[in-house]
């Protein structure tokens, strides 16, 4: 389950607390097209990094928004999503995320219930998309009604990585609202994220000087 991705290193998402960087999440079951969707969006211009290490492909974007650069991380879940989990340090410091279902594929579409609880779990308040992917197969789907995103009072888009419909629409809407997110909120899972690093410090210190005056003490007895 989760526990069989590495844990990424905090020092690999200190760059996120920069103002001109933002990380944004995809989520979905196995084959519904984020990686496809992703690199319509990018075409030609991302740099796909694959840290199989860590089991996920990270795609870099620069943009430049109100006149600012702006950095981009978008992470894609490299086949983790079988799983039904994702590692906790997957949402660690996102700022958005894009859900995505497959609408030709009615299980995909029940299993956001599931990645969206989860999503909530580590970070509560960021927001978040929903895409209904390949509506190229059939176009008589856009007239139906998909209710999950209006429970949830999230933003939802019909899109197609195939022809290309809506998504441009759908990343540019998420890095502004990941921008906005990031200005304006202070999420208290950053906050408790924060506490618990500075709580290991401390203990790996205390431990330590405790090393070091056992040290003394058998120096002492020898001497």
């Amino acid at each position: 389950m989760a526990g069989d991705v590495k844990r990424i290193p905090d020092s690999e998402q200190e760059k996120y607390d920069s103002d001109e960087q933002v990380k944004i999440i995809c989520l979905g079951d196995s084959a519904v097209g984020k990686s496809k969707l992703m690199e319509r969006f990018l075409m030609d211009g991302y740099r796909p990094q694959q840290l199989s290490t860590y089991a996920l492909t990270l795609y870099k974007y620069n943009t430049t928004i109100n006149g600012k650069p702006v950095l981009v991380d978008f992470w894609d879940t490299a086949g983790q999503e079988r799983f039904q989990s994702m590692h906790p340090s997957y949402y660690h410091k996102a700022h958005a995320c894009v859900m995505v279902f497959d609408v030709q594929r009615k299980i995909t579409y029940k299993n956001l219930s599931s990645w969206y609880k989860e999503l909530r779990e580590y970070r509560p308040e960021i927001p978040c998309l929903v895409v209904a992917n390949k509506i190229d197969a059939d176009m008589r789907v856009t007239q139906k009604s998909f209710n999950f995103a209006k429970k949830q009072g999230l933003p939802f888009y019909f899109v197609s990585a195939a022809d290309g419909t809506n998504v441009v629409k759908v990343f540019k809407d998420a890095i502004n609202m990941a921008l906005s997110y990031k200005k304006n909120s202070s999420d208290f899972m950053d906050v408790v994220m924060r506490e618990l690093e500075n709580f290991d410090l401390e203990g790996k210190e205390d431990s330590g000087g405790d090393e070091e005056e056992e040290e003394e003490e058998e120096e002492g007895k020898a001497a």
